[in-house]
C-alpha cells in the first residue's frame, strides 16, 4: 500500500529541504562523537560517556554536535509537521523531534562534570556532588532520549495504518530497544556503552525516517 502526502507546490521544496535536515542530524552527532572517542589521547568508550567530550582542549567539537544537531532536528520538526498533517500523530511526533531538537542544544551548553581521568588530569572517580550543570546536562539528554523514543512509538502506528508494516516494525523496535538500554536501571558500569548504542539507534532512526517521510511528500 503507497500512501503520498500532497504538499502545496508553494512549500514543496521548504518541506523537503526541512525533512533532509532529519538526515544530517542523524549523521553529525555519531560521526562526531565516534571519530572523537576513537581518536581523543585518554578516552575510554567504556568508562567514559559521549557527552563527556564536551570537556577538554577540543571539548567545542562536541558542543558543535550537541547543539548543531538539535538545531538540525527542530528543523526537521518543523518539515514533519508540514508533512505528516493532517493524520495519525501529525502534531505529537513533530512537537516530540522537536522537544529532541532543544534538549540536545541544552545538552551542548550544559557540560557533565570531569570524573574518571577525564579529561586528563580529572580525578581518577566520581565527584562527590554534581555541579549544576551537570545536573541540567543529565536532564536534557534524558529528555533527548524519552521524546524521540516516544516520537517512533507513536509514528510507528502511523505507518501501520498507512499498511508499512516494516517501517512500523522498525520504528517501534528502535524505540523499545533505546528504551530498554537507556532508561531501565542497568549496571552503572555498562553505562556509557549502552547510551552509544541507543545514541546510534535514535540517530539512525532519524536518517531513516527522515527518508519515509521526504518520499512520501508529494
Amino acid at each position: 500500500m503507497t500512501s503520498r502526502t500532497t504538499v502545496p507546490e508553494t512549500r514543496l521544496r521548504p518541506t523537503r529541504l526541512l525533512l533532509g535536515c532529519g538526515t544530517i542530524a542523524g549523521v553529525l552527532f555519531p560521526a562526531l562523537s565516534f571519530g572523537q572517542a576513537f581518536t581523543r589521547s585518554g578516552f575510554d568508550l567504556r568508562r567514559h560517556a559521549l557527552s563527556a567530550l564536551t570537556l577538554g582542549d577540543l571539548g567545542w567539537l562536541q558542543v558543535l554536535a550537541f547543539a548543531g544537531t538539535g538545531v538540525l532536528a527542530v528543523a526537521f520538526a518543523v518539515g514533519l509537521w508540514r508533512a505528516l498533517r493532517p493524520g495519525p500523530a501529525a502534531t505529537v511526533v513533530p512537537v516530540l523531534v522537536g522537544v529532541y531538537g532543544v534538549a540536545m542544544v541544552g545538552g551542548g551548553f550544559f557540560v557533565p562534570d570531569p570524573a574518571l581521568g577525564w579529561p586528563p588530569g580529572a580525578p581518577r572517580g566520581l565527584p562527590e556532588q554534581a555541579s549544576t550543570g551537570s545536573i541540567l546536562h543529565t536532564v536534557c539528554g534524558g529528555a533527548a532520549f524519552l521524546s524521540l523514543i516516544a516520537a517512533g512509538l507513536l509514528i510507528a502506528r502511523r505507518f501501520a495504518a498507512q499498511g508499512h508494516r516494516g517501517w512500523a516494525l522498525y520504528s517501534a523496535a528502535s524505540g523499545a530497544v533505546a528504551f530498554v538500554l537507556t532508561a531501565l536501571p542497568w549496571s552503572e558500569e555498562s553505562a556509557s556503552i549502552r547510551f552509544a548504542v541507543g545514541a546510534v539507534l535514535i540517530s539512525g532512526w532519524l536518517v531513516a525516517v527522515s527518508w519515509r517521510v521526504r518520499d512520501e511528500v508529494a
